[in-house]
């Protein structure tokens, strides 16, 4: 038997409400997202999107991470483009490699049971 271990994330960040502290950054684009920019732009790894209940809403892979999380939220053909306003924390794990990253892919999805992935599924609802 195979024994996989989900990584523990390197970043998490979290959704600001509107009309936070004085002094705080203003809301960006990105449905409520102000710190995106601490997301590496050349690291590789694992994106989870969670809701303010920490259901997982969807499960991603990178070779870029940054660029692949603004992309869920700018993209239309997005897996989660309908549901972007239910995203309340964003995860990312560095996983260099890409053979890493799709065996984590397809664990986390089935695993966690991820909303919103509809391929990898080897899980019935």
């Amino acid at each position: 038997m195979i024994n996989i271990e989900i990584p523990h994330p390197d970043l998490v960040i979290t959704k600001k409400k509107p009309g936070g502290e004085q002094g705080t950054t203003a809301i960006s684009h990105l449905y409520g997202f102000t710190d995106f920019t601490k997301i590496p732009r050349d690291r590789g790894g694992m994106i989870l999107f969670f809701d303010k209940k920490e259901n997982l809403l969807f499960v991603g892979k990178a070779r870029k991470l940054r660029q692949r999380v603004k992309k869920h939220f700018d993209d239309q053909v997005s897996p989660i483009k309908n549901h972007r306003e239910q995203v309340s924390k964003i995860a990312c794990m560095y996983v260099d490699d890409p053979v890493e990253r799709e065996i984590y892919e397809t664990y986390i999805i089935n695993k966690l049971k991820a909303k919103y992935n509809t391929e990898k599924v080897f899980f019935s609802s």
